[in-house]
């Protein structure tokens, strides 16, 4: 037991000194000494620390116990333990796994061809699975929606896209640069508006302007004209020559954004570009988006405002648990989620009888010719019913309407889909809370 014990010091020296050869920069004097002499210094070390001292035997222990154990708890901490994968999910939406198809099937001499291609991308922090295996392309002239709740996995994907993570598992192309090799020229190619401003304070708004525009490396001339433009298109121009501490949230947004669109790439990023700004000047950004894809520029977004992406976005997916739950247009997806209609009925004023009576007649009609409608809202003679019947046919639905304007006091009335916003909660319903 005693023999087995004096090794014990040996074996930690041994381990340490592997650890500080390895890790050292080679410029480190240590390094040197430990390069030339390592073969004499690695058993002396250990022997040193254990027989020369015997009298502080008991601290050098201690020592080498808590330096090796330091050592060795920072190695599993850093190290990616990446649990097994199942390649497709049995529970994976049909549209989902066509999309991921399609991008898998790309090979690299096709790459080149399309604006961004995501192929498996995997990020783990540690243990933790923060994207599994997504795979979509995003086209020119297309506006691509990530939706998601905190934890879902949007703004992990965004990093790994833009450099900002490295990619665990997986890799991205825009136009045709890979983003885990050639990160450099995939810059050159992409806009970014992140989803905190990342602007100097003490620069006016012209300013921060022409540097991006030299730092993407744009004429002078050509950064003066598109700065005038952007600013005026975004709304911003009569605060272009104040410094940017003096802007008001909204207007660092139109900033930020407008930087992502001052090089005129083939692909820009925008992450959440309308937080904190007025409904006039959502629509000023908007317009700009619009524009953006007209030009044949692709834009992948994200966004918590299902209006927003209703507005922008040509296909948009829903992320959960770091998994594409569904993809699509904003319009497909309601065809193929929605669950049931909302009725919206305004009632007409009328001095035959109280509002109150005409009201509990329209109540009384709705619930005997539509199977289990909910009153969803009821305020000064406005009506809001959810129905929860998706086989009813659309002309069945507008057909007792019509007949409950003859025989009911209403002035007008409106029957839509399931909305964007309730569909987005029938998937985020499953995230799980420890990702967040």
């Amino acid at each position: 037991m005693a023999t087995a014990q004096a090794w014990i010091p040996s074996i930690l020296g041994y381990a340490l000194m592997f650890h500080l050869y390895y890790t050292l920069p080679a410029s480190n004097s240590s390094y040197k000494y430990l390069r030339t002499r390592r073969h004499q210094t690695f058993p002396i070390h250990a022997t040193v620390l254990y027989r020369t001292e015997q009298a502080r035997e008991t601290r050098l222990k201690f020592l080498i116990c808590a330096i090796a154990s330091a050592w060795a708890k920072s190695w599993m901490f850093n190290r990616e333990v990446k649990p097994a994968l199942s390649e497709e999910p049995s529970d994976e939406d049909e549209d989902v796994k066509d999309e991921t198809r399609h991008a898998e099937s790309i090979d690299l001499s096709s790459l080149r061809k399309h604006n961004l291609v995501a192929k498996k991308l995997t990020k783990y922090y540690g243990k933790n699975l923060a994207v599994n295996q997504i795979s979509f392309t995003v086209a020119d002239d297309e506006c691509f929606g990530l939706l998601g709740v905190n934890g879902a996995g949007k703004t992990s994907t965004f990093k790994m896209l833009m450099g900002d993570e490295t990619i665990s598992s997986g890799d991205a192309y825009v136009q045709g640069h890979s983003v885990k090799t050639h990160i450099r020229r995939v810059h050159e190619h992409i806009g970014y508006c992140p989803q905190f401003d990342a602007i100097f304070e003490e620069l006016t708004g012209r300013e921060t302007l022409q540097l991006f525009g030299l730092l993407r490396g744009l004429r002078r001339e050509l950064i003066t004209a598109r700065a005038l433009i952007l600013a005026d298109k975004l709304g911003f121009i009569e605060h272009l020559d104040k410094q940017v501490f003096q802007y008001s949230g909204g207007n660092k947004r139109k900033l930020s954004t407008a930087i992502a669109l001052l090089g005129s790439t083939r692909l820009v990023f925008l992450d959440e570009p309308t937080t904190g700004v007025d409904p006039a000047a959502k629509r000023q950004v908007w317009r700009a988006v619009r524009r953006t894809t007209r030009a044949g520029r692709g834009v992948v977004l994200t966004s918590h405002s299902m209006e927003e992406c209703e507005a922008l976005c040509s296909r948009l997916t829903i992320m959960v648990n770091g998994r594409f739950h569904c993809l699509g247009t904003p319009q497909h997806l309601k065809n193929k989620f929605s669950e049931g209609f909302t009725l919206t009925i305004k009632m007409s004023v009328s001095e035959s009888a109280p509002m109150s009576e005409q009201v509990d007649v329209v109540k009384d009609y709705v619930t005997s010719n539509f199977q289990e409608p909910k009153l969803m809202e009821e305020y000064q003679g406005l009506l809001t019913y959810y129905l929860p019947d998706s086989t009813m046919a659309w002309s069945q639905m507008f057909a007792i309407m019509e007949r409950a304007r003859r025989v009911c006091s209403i002035e007008d009335y409106s029957i839509a889909q399931t909305t964007l916003e309730q569909i987005f909660l029938q998937f985020t319903k499953y995230q799980r809370t420890d990702n967040i």
